[in-house]
């Protein structure tokens, strides 16, 4: 439970993120922050697909 609380965190600053530097025209700092938006994204959803939540034993 504690890596989907994690992955969670990651994916809001990214997407965070990537709201500032687009509003900044920061095109580099967009890429990667996309890019992390759409990596730890996935592995947040993913985690809560195959463990639930709360993890059950």
């Amino acid at each position: 439970m504690g890596l989907v609380i994690i992955f969670a965190l990651v994916t809001l600053l990214a997407a965070y993120g990537a709201f500032s530097s687009l509003k900044n025209k920061n095109f580099l700092g967009l890429f990667f922050a996309v890019g992390t938006l759409a990596i730890f994204g996935f592995f947040t959803v993913m985690t809560v697909i195959h463990h639930g939540y709360p993890a059950a034993h």
